[in-house]
């Protein structure tokens, strides 16, 4: 049974890789504005409730990782807790949520990436061209290898981090330390009409989480590696957003800053850092913002090909998506997936498409979609794990309370994210709703392909 090379990624490494795939720069500049547009100076709060909500899930999650190392993420959860047949359903979930993410990201990064080149030197080149070229670029640093990724990442991770302190110290160079007002940090504030997109985007904001277990096969002892990455990445997600948008709120005013999101969108936070430190900043945050689309496609690159290797390996897939190089790549899973994100993308731009208001708007909402259905199935499979196993006597709170809780939660978000779909969409795109067919499709997909193949089978990843 083929395995990928374990030993190779400590804490940090496999922190980066997740960290890296959450694109900081790219989110706050790109997110930031929505949850400023929904909930006003009650920003800050909604990245830490978010973060608080994934530590929860968190909690079971890695009690129940405690004998996992397997790259196939929460399908190999879902397999322990309900069954290879419930888990086969939900590889597809899991495949449509990662491609869609994928492909939506991809096309925000191309306008990026035009419109940094044209403001430098007035060439008009198009979004697709950017496209196709890097992602040729970030499938060679794939089957390189993880090394190869984690040099690319880190300096673009430790960059990122500057930028945005880079900011924070200009704004209270400026304003003082008065700009970190604590005004809006009430239930008046937060629980306004606006809560729940605003949920919805800083969740957003965690969705490579998962990857931390993904890496698990790789990790060194993955016991006590992979709740460290995990911890480390939920507590520098919801500290950076919190940092970062509590001094952009105070700068701009907590009674200002609402409307301010509403009309200045686009250049609200490159605003903020020209009128605090000049145009030096505003040009490195976007130079920063393309380098993090890179980072963060570079990161879910890595970390899907070896969910496609694991898939493979446990028979969901072909098998011959479970081969390695001799770098212990999985070169086939790497550039299936690049072909079949480059297909879709150039698909739709090709036939006219405009590339953020509907290849990244209706992708990405499919994808959190996507990966919520699979937070609720993954909780419902911790739940019934720790149920059978008679761990709930001892530790009831990691096996019973913190799994049921979760399930819960992801029901109510799940419910908030149907309710709230069109803000998803930037409020229009019916026929993007039809596409969440994609998901219950999907699942029956692979569950007829797992009723066909009796060999289907997750067993052999225990340690």
């Amino acid at each position: 049974m083929p395995r990928l090379e374990g030993g190779k990624l400590g804490t940090f490494s496999i922190t980066f890789f997740v960290i890296a795939a959450a694109a900081p720069v790219a989110a706050f500049v790109g997110a930031s504005p929505v949850l400023f547009s929904a909930v006003g100076p009650a920003t800050p709060l909604i990245y830490v409730i978010a973060g608080l909500l994934v530590a929860l899930f968190a909690v079971g999650y890695l009690r129940m990782g405690r004998t996992i190392a397997n790259a196939g993420g929460f399908v190999v959860y879902i397999a322990r807790g309900l069954g290879n047949r419930w888990a086969a359903g939900a590889a597809g979930i899991v495949i449509v949520t990662y491609l869609s993410l994928q492909v939506g990201l991809w096309a925000q990064f191309g306008v990026f990436a035009q419109q940094l080149v044209t403001r430098v030197t007035s060439l008009e080149i198009p979004p697709l061209v950017w496209i196709v070229l890097f992602l040729v670029v970030t499938t060679a640093l794939t089957l390189r290898g993880v090394d190869a990724s984690l040099r690319v990442l880190g300096t673009i991770i430790v960059l990122e981090i500057l930028v945005v302190a880079a900011l924070v110290v200009a704004v209270v160079a400026e304003r003082g330390f008065g700009v970190f007002q604590f005004t809006g940090f009430n239930a008046e504030s937060l629980f306004v009409p606006g809560f729940g997109v605003a949920l919805l985007f800083a969740f957003s904001c965690f969705t490579t989480f998962e990857a931390t277990v993904v890496f698990a096969e790789e990790a060194k002892d993955p016991k006590r590696t992979i709740p460290r990455a995990l911890y480390l990445v939920i507590a520098f997600v919801a500290i950076f957003y919190f940092i970062g948008t509590w001094a952009v709120s105070g700068y701009i005013g907590p009674d200002r800053v609402q409307g301010v999101a509403e009309t200045e969108f686009a250049t609200m936070i490159f605003d903020v850092a020209s009128q605090s430190a000049g145009t030096w900043l505003t040009l490195s945050i976007e130079v920063l913002v393309v380098t993090s689309f890179l980072a963060m496609l570079l990161g879910v690159s890595n970390m899907f090909a070896r969910y496609l290797f694991a898939l493979g390996r446990a028979r969901v897939l072909p098998r011959s998506l479970a081969k390695l190089s001799d770098r212990k790549v999985p070169t086939r899973a790497v550039l299936v997936n690049s072909v079949v994100v480059l297909i879709i993308v150039a698909v739709f731009l090709l036939a006219g498409a405009d590339p953020m208001g509907v290849v990244y708007s209706w992708f990405l909402s499919l994808g959190t979609a996507g990966f919520i259905s699979i937070l609720f199935i993954a909780s419902i499979a911790i739940a019934a794990y720790f149920l059978r196993s008679g761990d709930w006597r001892t530790h009831a709170f990691s096996t019973v309370i913190a799994p049921i809780a979760s399930v819960i939660v992801f029901a109510v978000i799940g419910l908030i994210t149907l309710a709230n779909y069109d803000a998803l969409l930037g409020g229009g795109g019916d026929i993007a709703k039809w596409l969440l067919l994609a998901l219950p499709l999907a699942f029956i997909v692979t569950l007829i392909v797992s009723l066909r193949r009796k060999e289907i089978d997750f067993s052999d990843v225990k340690l």
